[in-house]
């Protein structure tokens, strides 16, 4: 992959640095591009996370720039953690950096954990579709839940924090997926393959 720093601007003025990974072999022919938000950021979590990474190679995998981020208060992005709400304002700002840089016909929203239930709160016109790996979802369904776009939920079989009877609730969401990635928990150790597989499909038939 081809590596670049980038910086985005939030509408509350906050500076979020992230990273542009472009395939190696890119071309006019690019598929798009994967937005991909990390786990919590009070507990370690940033851009360089593992399965973040795996996100990231699944996407280079099948054509797909990515931009992976470090949200407000981690590493060289200012400002300090918001508690989820907040976020959602970095987000939306790669995003729209994404679309005026890159300007790319597709643009696919990911996370893992904390950044996946952030990015099911993030509905921009120009998200293609969520994928969210382990998204530790609470009793309120993210704004998300009613988008008549496609959302895949990648849940871990044993996640301490959301497992598969939990999510189950998703199914019921339009345009819906929960595929549930076995002998995994949470932290997905040993299972990345599970991650890594299942984004490169789901990027492979998008939308």
């Amino acid at each position: 992959m081809i590596n670049e720093a980038f910086t985005a601007v939030t509408a509350d003025d906050v500076r979020i640095v992230g990273v542009r990974q472009r395939p190696a072999r890119a071309s006019d022919s690019e598929a798009g591009v994967v937005v991909v938000a990390h786990p919590h950021p009070l507990y370690g979590g940033d851009m360089w996370n593992p399965v973040v990474d795996a996100v990231c190679r699944a996407a280079s995998n099948v054509g797909w720039t990515t931009l992976r981020f470090d949200f407000r208060g981690v590493g060289e992005s200012s400002g300090r953690h918001g508690g989820g709400t907040e976020e959602r304002l970095d987000v939306t700002a790669v995003i729209d950096h994404a679309d005026s840089v890159d300007r790319p016909g597709r643009i696919v929203l990911a996370g893992y954990s904390f950044g996946a239930l952030t990015s099911l709160g993030v509905v921009h016109p120009r998200i293609e579709r969520w994928v969210a790996v382990a998204p530790p979802l609470v009793d309120v369904d993210p704004p998300a839940a009613d988008d008549p776009r496609p959302k895949t939920l990648l849940v871990p079989e044993h996640d301490q924090f959301c497992p598969p009877d939990r999510a189950e609730r998703a199914r019921s969401w339009p345009n819906s997926g929960v595929e549930v990635l076995t002998g995994a928990d949470h932290f997905l150790n040993g299972r990345l393959a599970l991650v890594t597989a299942a984004v490169e499909r789901i990027l492979a038939i998008s939308p």
